[in-house]
């Protein structure tokens, strides 16, 4: 395999595959509120916060973790500030005590933090004003949930990257189907361990955590006694599960794909029951785990981070192509997988982060394994229906364009719909 791709592929697991806790758009808000703090060198007397509709949209139904049960911009912000540790990124309130939830509550109560929106900007832009006497400061967070592209102190930029800088390490551009392929059946085993394993370890767990105790709408519960016994099913409620503690508030953390938790365990989850279910070996587990985020992450390239489109629908996609490789199959089956999935499910809305979310992820898990059991049949929908091509990447880049531009109006009506414009 061509040694610039390869370690393209690589920079983009390590940079892509990181651990977070919570849904990350109220750890945004932390991390940049913990940050701006940090910058000002005190607790501040007030503190604005501007973000984009996509920021305010997936903070406003999901509880905060750590926070006692609170929910919101100001919430997270405020806990950022009394408790937060920027240097620990996105589990930024992973220490917090309960001095810092108590004041927190008190602090919301107060109208000590003020939330607007900011128009023209990217979908993830967050901004932290602090203030205490004539001093202030201010980060900003753009692109990715934490990455800071400005600080600011008394007026004055101390630092503001330039858009060369901006560019991440790993170049996504050089994402298809075929190359990911040759990327999860060649990368040698000992450089993907690590990154796969701690997936594997964190997204189990919150799983596991989901299906033993009774968090938000118990999506993964209540599909594991609908029929348990099923490895489809048990796919299902794995990966919901872990989106219903992660909604409610649960602090245990999760490797994120595509700068999102719950889209990081469906693609995870899925593809770990059924390799338990067929006993598959390690190193076979690890490459189809390697296909499946990288599949996801071809996707959302195309969709951008946050927009109207729902995650869940790409990383269903995608987990179903995991399932595909555990079996042995080639490009041309996982091709189809992809565009059976996407033929079926692909539009779901994203109205927000919170309790749905599970029930989004069981739907898209199943339109992939659907699409999976479709294929391997020989079973495709007709090339030159709707989005669908009879090019698989053309395929994915029309549903991006619907995902990106075709959706613009339908994220601004949902952002006004749940803020009672």
């Amino acid at each position: 395999m061509d040694k610039q791709l390869y370690e393209n592929y690589m920079k983009i697991l390590k940079e892509e595959l990181i651990p977070a806790m919570g849904c990350t758009e109220p750890i945004a808000i932390a991390f940049a509120s913990a940050k701006a703090r940090e910058v000002l060198g005190h607790m501040p007397e007030r503190m604005v916060l501007r973000c984009s509709g996509n920021i305010i949209k997936n903070v406003k139904g999901v509880t905060v973790p750590n926070s006692g049960g609170q929910k919101g911009v100001a919430a997270a912000a405020i806990l950022g500030v009394v408790g937060g540790k920027a240097a620990l990124e996105l589990e930024v309130i992973s220490q917090v005590n309960q001095e810092a939830m108590d004041k927190t509550r008190e602090l919301c109560e107060q109208g000590f933090c003020v939330c607007e929106l900011e128009e023209g900007e990217d979908n993830l832009f967050v901004r932290a004003e602090l203030t205490a006497g004539i001093e202030t400061a201010a980060v900003e967070i753009r692109t990715k949930h934490n990455h800071i592209s400005r600080i600011e102190k008394n007026g004055q930029t101390v630092f503001e990257e330039t858009p060369s800088a901006a560019k991440a390490a790993g170049d996504k551009s050089m994402l298809n189907i075929k190359d990911i392929l040759e990327f999860a059946n060649k990368v040698d085993f000992k450089d993907i361990k690590p990154i796969i394993s701690r997936q594997i370890q964190y997204n189990t767990a919150i799983s596991e955590e989901g299906l033993k105790h009774s968090w938000c709408a118990q999506v993964g519960q209540t599909l594991m006694e609908m029929a348990g016994n099923d490895v489809r099913t048990r796919a299902r409620a794995a990966a919901a599960a872990g989106s219903d503690a992660r909604m409610d508030g649960c602090s245990m953390p999760v490797v994120i794909n595509s700068g999102s938790g719950n889209q990081g365990i469906t693609c995870t989850m899925p593809v770990v029951v059924y390799a338990e279910d067929m006993g598959t070996k390690e190193e076979k587990l690890y490459r189809a785990l390697v296909l499946s985020n990288l599949l996801s992450m071809h996707q959302k390239r195309y969709i951008g981070n946050l927009s109207a489109y729902c995650g869940a629908v790409s990383a269903g996609a995608s987990a179903a192509c995991g399932i595909a490789y555990l079996n042995g199959a080639d490009y041309d089956v996982i091709g189809k997988t992809i565009i059976n999935a996407l033929g079926n499910v692909g539009g779901i809305v994203c109205d927000g982060a919170k309790a749905s979310c599970a029930a989004k992820i069981s739907s898209a898990v199943d339109a992939g394994i659907m699409g999976y059991e479709m294929a391997k049949r020989g079973l495709v929908f007709p090339f030159g229906d709707g989005l669908v091509e009879k090019d698989y990447e053309k395929t994915i880049q029309n549903i991006g364009r619907m995902g990106r531009q075709g959706m613009k109006s339908t994220d601004v009506e949902i952002l006004n719909i749940m803020i009672g414009k």
